[in-house]
């Protein structure tokens, strides 16, 4: 799955000096387009939503049924955080499929996000992820679909928990194409609240970096001709 021509020696020492990288071409050809078909035509979307009334999932059947104005409302909703600070400000909305506990589940039995998600954890793959990130301590990976549409974000986080031991942040980016006047841009954010990177979603690309960073998903733009499809998740100790 893993493109063998990556120099995952220098990755490793830009991902140490700068504690964030994007990696082109990461995966074999034939790899992400197989993972591009899956999450623009086989995954059954939820949307991942947090507003006023906290964080929570709308279920597939449901999210499918709603009106295109009933979508839109609830996706001002999340935007509306005039006025919050601090975690009250932490806003989301975008669609997910949560790998994990679909597989615990036994969900959607023959989907090839169960396939990856075992693979993601294999000796091999972990092998990947600890000589990419230069940490032996990665112990297991987790891992979620994600598909950005128009009017979706992710508000600026740090990607911390206590409790789930996250070492590395990932992006597995499979959309073919994107514009960045489209917004749905992984922007990087200092203390002081300035962007000080920003990585475009780019086609057969992975973006890695250390926990806690700043970071934000931007804005997708209303002219956005394309859906941003990615597996994102942690790498973790």
């Amino acid at each position: 799955m893993i493109n063998p021509a990556l120099d995952i020696a220098a990755w490793r020492e830009r991902l140490a000096g700068l504690g964030r990288i994007q990696v082109p071409d990461v995966l074999q050809p034939e790899a992400a387009e197989r993972l591009h078909q899956c999450l623009a035509d086989e995954v059954p979307w939820t949307l991942a939503i947090r507003d006023r009334d906290g964080a929570r999932t709308l279920e597939h059947a449901r999210y499918r049924g709603m009106s295109g104005g009933e979508v839109d409302a609830l996706l001002a909703g999340a935007a509306d955080a005039a006025g919050q600070t601090g975690d009250a400000a932490f806003r989301f909305a975008y669609d997910s499929y949560m790998m994990v506990r679909a597989y615990q589940e036994g969900r959607d039995p023959g989907l090839l996000l169960h396939r990856v998600l075992e693979l993601f954890n294999s000796p091999d793959y972990l092998a990947f992820a600890r000589a990419l990130a230069g940490d032996t301590g990665i112990r297991r990976i987790n891992a979620q679909a994600t598909r950005y549409r128009r009017g979706h974000f992710l508000r600026y986080h740090t990607d911390i928990d206590s409790h789930e031991g996250r070492r590395f942040a990932y992006v597995l980016n499979l959309t073919r194409r994107w514009q960045a006047d489209w917004g749905g841009l992984l922007q990087f954010i200092d203390g002081e609240g300035r962007i000080v990177d920003t990585f475009q979603p780019r086609w057969n690309s992975m973006s890695v970096f250390a926990v806690p960073t700043g970071h934000a998903v931007s804005l997708v733009a209303p002219w956005a001709e394309e859906e941003r499809l990615a597996i994102t998740g942690w790498w973790l100790g």
